[in-house]
């Protein structure tokens, strides 16, 4: 049966998830990987938080005292390790780090993780600083692929939020998700998530939007 959900008309992933870097070691990460193979015919692709990679580049930065804009760089390729380690956890995933790779890889059908530096090493419009992490990242890239539904998945409990729609602003001050991603939501068109590391079996038999807005915590911003 195909997908509704999907926007098959567009060459890109028409959702892109997040996956955040504190399910490793979590049996959770398992289960979102595999439920992506399954079900994401080439719809979906994965932005990988840094994980224990930015914790170590963090670490290298105040040992070397080195600049934001190095650390950045290094933060990026951290991203890179932990979608390279989710690749080889699941060897159903194939890696890209190119909107052609991209392109070509919903074509193919194949479910994807994103390696970011390649595109994003000598990206002007993306400050070099902490504020900047995945999240943020993931939202630029939901953009540039004209992407629908941009989900973050967290380790985080979200029983605290009362309704099912909350205030990016409100997310940040709760450290949920970096400072900067309230930038990159400005003026976009595509719907933002978040969900928690649980999630992963409500999307056991296809990815659709009536689960995001059934069980999904929908992110609005006073400028989006």
């Amino acid at each position: 049966m195909a997908d509704l959900s999907f926007n098959n008309q567009s060459k890109y992933p028409t959702w892109v998830i997040k996956i955040g870097g504190s399910l490793l070691g979590a049996p959770e990460l398992a289960k979102w990987l595999a439920v992506i193979v399954q079900h994401s015919h080439g719809k979906v692709i994965i932005v990988p938080g840094g994980s224990i990679f930015a914790d170590a580049v963090r670490e290298a930065q105040i040992r070397s005292g080195i600049e934001d804009v190095d650390a950045h760089h290094l933060a990026l390729k951290a991203m890179d390790q932990f979608g390279l380690l989710m690749a080889a956890m699941n060897k159903a995933l194939i890696t890209v780090d190119s909107e052609s790779a991209i392109a070509a890889g919903a074509l193919q059908k194949r479910p994807m993780v994103w390696l970011p530096s390649d595109m994003l090493m000598a990206e002007q419009t993306i400050p070099n600083n902490w504020d900047t992490t995945s999240d943020s990242l993931s939202a630029w890239l939901a953009n540039q692929l004209g992407a629908e539904h941009l989900i973050l998945v967290k380790s985080a409990s979200l029983t605290s939020y009362q309704s099912n729609h909350v205030m990016v602003e409100q997310l940040m001050n709760d450290a949920l998700v970096d400072g900067g991603l309230v930038d990159f939501m400005a003026g976009k068109l595509y719907q933002t998530w978040v969900m928690h590391k649980g999630d992963a079996g409500l999307f056991n038999t296809r990815f659709e939007v009536k689960t995001l807005e059934k069980h999904g915590l929908l992110v609005h911003s006073n400028t989006h």
